[in-house]
């Protein structure tokens, strides 16, 4: 085949890019020349075509719900031609990747070394007919971790690629998770890079470009509006020390009788709440902000992070948190309706606000999203089993003397109590890949947890999942963040099919090996460990099992120097990082035995050796690692002092 002939049936900047790739790609992969053009085809040689339904009348029916959100994918494909379309310009594009996935292109892990793209003798030879709308309408991921601009942009442009369609940048311009980078937080072998507030808002916007390109969803802020309305800034969880104005202090939460900041940080920082002109002002930044944004689809509106922080004084303790929270709500969504804004907003059920309204209710539902955020949950176990037995009831609202709960069905019991009130759209905020994946060095026991959980999400009430976590998952393979894609779009999806899919792009003939050897890391790391989860017995048999893993790894080796050369690029670079994730494992494993077998000093000088092997590999696992939140989550987990990880 010498030339493809692609034409786009639309000028929306997803079509577009649609367009763009399956040229790029479809060039690649088959050696011919593809030429571009406005469509639609002219009759004669067969021809690809992408655009939305609404480009092809006659030949595609929606069956979605037509809401902005929501995907649907159509692709009919055979000797004749190529059709590939979307419900809008965003499902167009995930159309366009899908028909790449169905001729044999999988995307392993941001970045180019991500792309496995193997030979393509004809793209028109295999007959494709699917209609397909996603299981879940909300499939996004959260900035957090260490990023620099060049981690997120690769993420971002990763993500359509595996049919995801949101992403949520924290705060007004993300400072916290850009400044980790730059500065290299707990790695003094990396140099400090200068970086400034504007630099985070360049690289904001930035992002909001990127997005609208692809037409991906965007959601933005969160935790800032007890804070940034009232002159003092919400950049992070760090303590403040710029001057904080006494109206400021005046306003504070009150607590044990006295005004202050949370830990002198802004961000956890309650306010009165029972004020009304402290909601004013919040009110107004918020429609203002919106206003000023019209490129934020989704704004979420939350109160100070931290727990156990509510006002104690005489406007507020007489109601619980929820209700006050609920009446700004209401009093947000009156003053967007009155400027004739559609910005939808997120309501947070977290810590203190999983205890439920006992008064409030929301007037206008169809303005909010329900975000669940079960923080403190253990992730040994899915939601799943707890959603078909009988739930606790809540405990009393104690005002600051509250007990968060680690089981799932105690999460759940707070999550039916918000859903009596409100039954609208929704979604779960999670934390699978913020820290804890760091307790699964394999990746494959938390892989199965997570994959039971997007199953059981609608089981639950819930319409989606966006994930709260690390930008770079990817080490020792991309299991978790394939799991996290392939069940967010079909629930039905077996987790093998998944996990042997992912594996076999990943490493080529010998992919089945490395399932089972990181399968075999994930068993003797033992995580439930790693999370405090086992009592003296459970410590000895971790102590046991991870004595094993030196031997495990040494094994494998051999296995992994016979692949480094292959000769595709991807499947290669898979085998280098694996090289990399057996030595940091051969590092990690004296020190979780020697914490298993409760030997201080032992943990203590193995946790030391592991923060230097990690550090000086930074600057080649960095898009693959987040070695920052590595060093903050093990490092603290195995006992090391705050001076300690900082180096």
């Amino acid at each position: 085949m010498n030339t493809i002939h692609l034409y786009r049936l639309s000028e929306e900047a997803p079509v577009q890019w649609a367009a763009a790739e399956l040229s790029r790609i479809l060039g690649r992969t088959t050696g011919a020349a593809v030429t571009v053009a406005a469509g639609p085809a002219p009759a004669g040689a067969p021809a690809i075509q992408v655009g939305t339904f609404a480009d092809f009348p006659g030949r595609v029916t929606p069956r979605s719900s037509g809401h902005p959100f929501d995907d649907e994918i159509f692709i009919d494909a055979g000797p004749e031609g190529v059709l590939i379309a979307g419900v809008n310009p965003r499902s167009a594009l995930l159309a366009a990747y899908r028909f790449l996935t169905e001729l044999g292109c999988r995307w392993v892990r941001p970045g180019a070394d991500g792309e496995y793209l193997p030979p393509i003798a004809d793209p028109f030879a295999r007959r494709i007919h699917l209609q397909e709308t996603p299981s879940y309408r909300h499939r996004g991921l959260c900035i957090e971790g260490a990023v620099s601009w060049e981690h997120v942009r690769d993420l971002i442009d990763w993500l359509p690629k595996v049919g995801m369609s949101a992403y949520f940048v924290q705060f007004r311009e993300a400072y916290q998770f850009f400044v980790r980078w730059y500065q290299h937080e707990f790695n003094p072998l990396m140099p400090k890079e200068p970086f400034t507030l504007e630099d985070a808002r360049r690289y904001t916007r930035q992002i909001a470009d990127e997005m609208r390109k692809r037409g991906l969803i965007l959601h933005m802020v969160g935790h800032g509006w007890t804070c940034e309305p009232f002159g003092v800034a919400g950049l992070g969880w760090f303590a403040y020390t710029d001057p904080v104005p006494q109206s400021y202090y005046d306003i504070c939460a009150e607590i044990n009788g006295k005004r202050d900041l949370w830990g002198g940080i802004p961000l956890n920082t309650n306010l009165c709440y029972g004020n009304p002109a402290v909601r004013a002002t919040m009110v107004r930044a918020i429609a203002d902000y919106a206003a000023e944004h019209p490129e934020v689809d989704i704004l979420h509106l939350w109160l100070a992070d931290g727990s156990n922080n509510q006002c104690e004084c005489p406007l507020c303790r007489d109601q619980i948190p929820a209700d006050l929270y609920v009446k700004l709500c209401n009093e947000v969504d009156a003053e967007l309706t009155a400027r004739g804004l559609p910005t939808k907003i997120v309501f947070l059920i977290y810590v203190d606000l999983l205890w439920p309204p006992e008064k409030e209710t929301l007037v206008n539902p169809d303005r909010f999203i329900l975000m669940f955020a079960p923080i403190t949950r253990t992730y040994t176990r899915s939601f799943t089993a707890a959603a078909t037995g009988e739930l606790p009831a809540i405990p009393p609202y104690t005002r600051n003397k509250l007990q968060f709960p680690s089981a799932p069905e105690a999460n759940l019991a707070f999550l039916r109590g918000w859903q009596r009130m409100f039954q609208g759209d929704s979604f779960d905020f999670d934390y699978h890949l913020m820290w804890d994946h760091f307790r699964d060095p394999g990746y494959c026991a938390l892989a199965k947890v997570l994959h039971q959980d997007l199953r059981g999400l609608r089981d639950l009430g819930l319409g989606g999942f966006n994930s709260c976590q690390v930008q770079r998952a990817f080490l020792p393979t991309g299991l978790l963040m394939a799991v996290m894609a392939r069940t967010l779009w079909d629930r039905d999806v077996a987790y093998d099919a998944v996990a042997d899919d992912l594996y076999q792009a990943s490493f080529g003939p010998d992919w089945a090996k490395v399932r089972a050897y990181t399968e075999r890391l994930s068993e003797l790391f033992d995580p439930p460990f790693l999370r405090g989860e086992r009592d003296e017995a459970g410590r000895q048999e971790t102590a046991r099992k991870v004595a094993l893993v030196p031997a495990t790894v040494e094994e494998f080796l051999p296995i992994i120097e016979a692949n480094l050369g292959l000769a595709d690029p991807c499947q290669a670079q898979s085998w280098r990082y694996l090289k990399e994730h057996a030595e940091i494992c051969l590092a990690l494993a004296p020190a979780v035995e020697a914490k298993a077998k409760g030997d201080a000093a032992a943990t203590r000088a193995a946790a030391l050796k592991l923060l230097e092997v990690v550090r000086r590999k930074e600057p080649v696992i960095h898009p693959v690692l987040d070695v920052t939140l590595f060093i903050r989550t093990l490092g603290g987990a195995l006992g090391l002092s705050e001076e300690e990880l900082a180096g």
